[in-house]
């Protein structure tokens, strides 16, 4: 269904294409409309694809276990990093923050719509709020460490935790998990 959508959409934009191009002083507005139309149908026909496949009870389950074990991990090595953080040198923390952090940031990114639709738009901006708030303070750490501030690295680093320890706390009790 997905490779369908987008042979439609890039027939409708290829149709479109040629019938604006054929002539330019008089556009044939017909087939132009029509190859709208299709490229519209096959926006559609993704958007549906997408929308089925993310709502599947399996995908939403194997989301949450994402989000858990991702989240988990995130704080995990944040309250580890923040208890090391005078062992490390300013200049090679944002090393640090990217190997420890970059794979599980984008898995939660990956998964994080599964809380909206499995425990509703209020958890998840909830979850979202404070998820969000923690990598913007472990992007600002990311920062100071390549300018060597060391009192804003060890700021946000405490930040970033509270904020990281929140956003389990919330969705380990909203999926009631230990």
């Amino acid at each position: 269904m997905k490779n369908l959508g987008f042979i439609i959409l890039g027939a409708g934009f290829l149709g479109g294409a040629l019938a604006a191009s054929a002539d330019k002083a008089n556009v044939p507005w017909g087939y132009f409309g029509g190859a709208l139309l299709l490229g519209v149908a096959g926006v559609v026909l993704l958007h549906w694809h997408t929308r089925k496949h993310s709502r599947s009870e399996t995908r939403q389950a194997a989301n949450l276990q994402d989000i858990m074990a991702s989240l988990g991990r995130i704080v995990e090595n944040i309250v580890r990093l923040n208890t090391e953080k005078q062992a490390i040198d300013a200049y090679d923390m944002r090393h640090e923050v990217s190997r420890l952090f970059e794979e599980d940031l984008g898995t939660f990114i990956g998964a994080r719509e599964s809380l909206a639709h499995a425990h509703g738009l209020q958890v998840y901006a909830d979850v979202m709020s404070h998820f969000a708030a923690g990598e913007r303070y472990l992007n600002r750490v990311w920062s100071a460490s390549a300018d060597g501030y060391v009192d804003e690295i060890n700021a946000y680093l405490e930040k970033a935790r509270d904020q990281f320890v929140e956003a389990m706390n919330l969705v380990r009790r909203t999926t009631g998990a230990a």
